[in-house]
């Protein structure tokens, strides 16, 4: 790559929740000088906004399954022989609760298999993204050197990746530990809580919540994640410690807890909130499947009932929550040292009421969301 030349960029996993706001965010600030996004998923079936879709029509997509080592090879192939320099690997399992061998397959061997690639085509920057979730979950804010101790199976999954990916000689290996991401099109994360406020905005309840008031739900905004996944394939090459692969958590200014969300939904749906005594968390922790069942159960009926009464014939969202998820797990990430270290900074440093707002609309505007 000479002087004032843009570099090519290939995006795995680009039509999910990241990749899509990756693929604008380039576009939009014309950083490439030639992007393709890869993924199992088309474009046509991903529910893109209006945004989001223009400017997948301004890269170059292939349909790709990344379990094959021969499709990634294929993502990695240009028409005109030369390689891609930047690389960003948002691909893999993302729901929680799968079999051991699904995350072994959709998240080590897939990660494992497009960085040997990438090493292989010499890949000026290979940025991956993983989870704060691989660190003990306590309510001290983790730092990178923190201990590790995973918490979820998909982070266990997502750490072994991280092991074996920094065994791969010649790998320019970028790794980020995100806390919760939220945004714009996100059907995980904060989204779940977003639709449960809905409900209970229906029923004319009280939203009651498992343990305490101030449990760390640390979180960071998907825009500052493609901003950072950007940063640091820039940064790679001035970096100081040449011998170490880097690796960044992400996480904004506000230290969210469960009450600053839920600060948010009673000024979002004017419902009253709450948590459950010590009493009947303590049940729970004993008895986490059967609660988790009853409270789905609780809350999936008039969701759908909700859906039908506004005329939505289908949509993706769910107020599902999924049981690893319901643990009393802190999730609580200092993410300063991109900061400190790489210049960067967070552009949405605090979780608001707009912010929440913003994916709600978001959602109306596909009819996704009565």
């Amino acid at each position: 790559m000479t002087v004032n030349q843009k570099p090519s960029v290939l995006i795995l996993g680009g039509t999910g929740f990241i990749g899509r706001h990756m693929t604008k965010y380039l576009v939009d600030n014309q950083l490439a000088s030639y992007v393709r996004v890869a993924d199992k998923m088309l474009p046509q079936t991903a529910y893109l906004s209006k945004e989001h879709q223009q400017a997948f029509d301004k890269i170059h997509f292939k349909q790709a399954n990344l379990s094959q080592p021969a499709a990634i090879a294929q993502c990695f192939d240009r028409d005109d022989n030369t390689q891609f320099d930047y690389v960003f690997n948002l691909a893999g399992e993302s729901k929680y609760s799968q079999a051991d061998m699904v995350y072994q397959e959709r998240i080590v061997s897939v990660n494992v298999n497009c960085a040997k690639e990438a090493a292989k085509r010499k890949v000026k920057a290979y940025v991956v993204l993983s989870t704060a979730e691989v660190y003990d979950s306590d309510q001290v804010a983790s730092k990178e050197q923190s201990k590790v101790k995973p918490w979820t199976s998909l982070a266990k999954f997502k750490y072994q990746a991280e092991q074996e990916m920094k065994k791969i000689d010649g790998l320019n290996l970028i790794i980020i530990r995100p806390a919760l991401v939220y945004g714009p099109f996100a059907q995980t994360g904060l989204t779940p809580r977003l639709i449960i406020g809905r409900v209970y905005e229906y029923l004319k309840e009280e939203m009651t919540l498992l343990w305490s008031k101030d449990l760390k739900v640390n979180t960071v905004h998907v825009q500052d994640v493609v901003r950072a996944c950007w940063h640091l394939a820039e940064w790679y090459p001035t970096r100081k410690a040449q011998d170490q692969t880097p690796v960044f958590n992400l996480a904004d200014k506000q230290d969210t807890d469960q009450e600053t969300i839920n600060t948010l939904l009673r000024q979002i749906f004017n419902i009253k909130t709450g948590y459950h005594t010590s009493i009947v968390s303590t049940f729970a922790k004993l008895n986490l499947k059967s609660v988790v069942e009853d409270v789905n159960e609780k809350h999936l009926e008039p969701w759908a009932n909700i859906l039908k009464e506004s005329g939505v014939q289908y949509s993706p969202l769910s107020p599902y929550l999924d049981p690893e998820l319901l643990y009393n797990n802190a999730l609580s990430v200092d993410g300063s040292a991109i900061e400190r270290d790489t210049g960067f900074t967070y552009s949405v440093p605090k979780l608001t009421k707009d912010r929440l707002q913003e994916v709600i609309d978001n959602f109306k505007e596909l009819n996704l969301w009565p």
